[in-house]
């Protein structure tokens, strides 16, 4: 049964054929060896080596998970889901230890050829992001993200790879949550760089990354789409937002925020007039003038960037967590700021569940609005849901995940039932990671990572088993209960020649 927020239902839904389940992680926080092979530093890697403090338990991502000397283990974990792909993210300073393409790091290409090679043995497909929150430190030494000719170093990075790898890999996520690099990391300083420049630094960001993004797409369409037919997305933050209640402030207010937090990104690339929300364009410009800026603090995008940008992307990849209520404030906010631009309070209801992470709460609901409103706004775009996970303490017994798992992928199949274009659901995350500021204090893993241990050994959890059993019988069962902890290699993926 289908039970929450007033929603029964005894029917029982199966995935359609063709949908496609996998696991995720990302580079800095699984792969470890920062500094081998020829690698590069990244913001990363000196962000939490020059702020050892902000690490909730002090441990960065110089080893991590050591994913780059247990590839072959991982892979073997996903042979024993039985997935059909891993989302995992290239590092860019590996690659190009300088961030430029006149200097590529061979030792750094053949890893990521391995682990593909690796995967493809198995009739796993690679679903590679090219960025996931984690800069060369040389970029970030020239302005970073806020410089416009980032958009032509990420070009030039994604033509390299592209070159290594386009005849193997038939998904591709350009960026990762543009709003986590550009709103946490140039406005509010919480992310790598670690930059305080709200209402301003961001939306450089955000204009530069989203460019960035179009022209990596039209590179591939240009170049490999007719010969390989992969797909290319974006991977965004598309939590959702309910009012507080229907007052019409609040209403008001929620649509402020959803333009805000999803129309930024989605606008420019699914909207049939391209370019930015005209609710935020003409908030911050009216903001900026009252503050005695000449213009707007939005950056406006050029007629060839507006072209650029619509269209370039096969997918929306949906990253979605958790839901959060939003109601109308008269209290004053830092000006300029992002915030202020937004200027809303947020709250939650007290019955949600809370995850390890304090700002993670259980509302499965969430993802279906999700869905139907990006259907209803944005004309029914094709989608993978590209991270959904939830944070324990470590211990293998997590029955949290395993309902949040649950009730969440229940969801998925309501939306689906109702016309959205879901293609494929990704786990946040394959194993135990280094959670960014959180060090390893909030485990998101099927598979729980003995840090402790040379070789960072993984066991499964609970969640592992369950995810396990809903991918091989394609449906959702509430009363699975496995006998024992003891994975094995699933019988659904066949070793072939490369």
């Amino acid at each position: 049964m289908f039970q929450v927020e007033g929603w029964s239902d005894l029917k029982v839904r199966r995935f359609p054929d063709g949908f496609l389940f996998g696991a995720g992680t990302s580079a800095y926080q699984v792969e470890g060896a920062w500094n081998e092979d020829g690698k590069g530093e990244s913001i990363w890697d000196k962000y939490l080596h020059d702020n050892p403090d902000i690490i909730s338990d002090g441990r960065n991502g110089d080893v991590a998970s050591n994913s780059y000397h247990q590839y072959k283990r991982d892979v073997e974990m996903l042979r024993e889901l039985g997935v059909d792909y891993y989302r995992f993210s290239i590092s860019w300073s590996r690659v190009l230890p300088r961030g430029f393409s006149n200097e590529i790091n061979e030792k750094g290409l053949e890893y990521y050829d391995k682990l593909i090679d690796e995967l493809l043995k198995y009739n796993i497909k690679p679903m590679i992001t090219l960025y996931h929150f984690d800069l060369p430190q040389t970029l970030q030494d020239f302005g970073g993200w806020a410089n416009p000719l980032s958009t032509e170093w990420f070009e030039d990075y994604a033509a390299v790879i592209f070159k290594a790898f386009a005849h193997k890999v038939p998904y591709w996520i350009t960026v990762n949550q543009p709003n986590s690099i550009c709103v946490e990391g140039y406005g509010q300083g919480l992310m790598a760089p670690a930059i305080s420049s709200s209402g301003i630094g961001d939306y450089m960001c955000i204009k530069n990354v989203l460019v960035a993004h179009a022209r990596a797409y039209r590179l591939y369409e240009r170049e490999y789409k007719k010969k390989f037919k992969g797909s290319v997305g974006i991977a965004l933050a598309l939590n959702w937002a309910d009012p507080v209640n229907n007052s019409t402030k609040n209403v008001e207010a929620t649509d402020v925020y959803r333009e805000f937090m999803i129309g930024l990104y989605m606008h420019p690339i699914w909207s049939k007039d391209g370019g930015f929300p005209k609710m935020v364009k003409e908030r911050v410009h009216q903001n900026s003038i009252k503050q005695g800026f000449k213009k707007s603090r939005l950056p406006a995008l050029s007629k060839e960037e507006v072209t650029l940008l619509k269209g370039s992307s096969d997918f929306v990849g949906v990253n979605h967590y958790t839901t959060v209520l939003v109601k109308s404030t008269d209290r004053g906010m830092s000006a300029p700021s992002f915030d202020d631009d937004v200027h809303v309070e947020l709250t939650y209801r007290p019955e949600w569940k809370n995850a390890t992470s304090s700002w993670l709460k259980s509302v499965p609901y969430g993802i279906y609005r999700v869905c139907v409103y990006l259907n209803t706004k944005y004309d029914y775009p094709q989608m993978f849901v590209t991270e959904h996970g939830w944070s324990t303490r470590p211990g293998l017994k997590d029955d949290t995940r395993v309902e949040n798992l649950r009730l969440y992928l229940k969801a998925i199949l309501f939306a689906i039932e109702d016309g959205t274009d879901l293609k494929g659901y990704t786990t946040w995350s394959l194993m135990d990671n280094v959670e960014w500021v959180a060090g390893t204090s909030e485990r998101f893993g099927l598979y729980e990572v003995d840090f402790e241990s040379e070789d960072k050994n993984r066991t499964a959890r609970l969640s592992a088993l369950v995810y396990k059993r809903i991918i091989d019988k394609r449906i959702v069962e509430d009363d699975y209960k496995p006998n024992n902890l003891k994975m094995s290699i699933t019988n659904r993926n066949v070793k072939t020649e490369l």
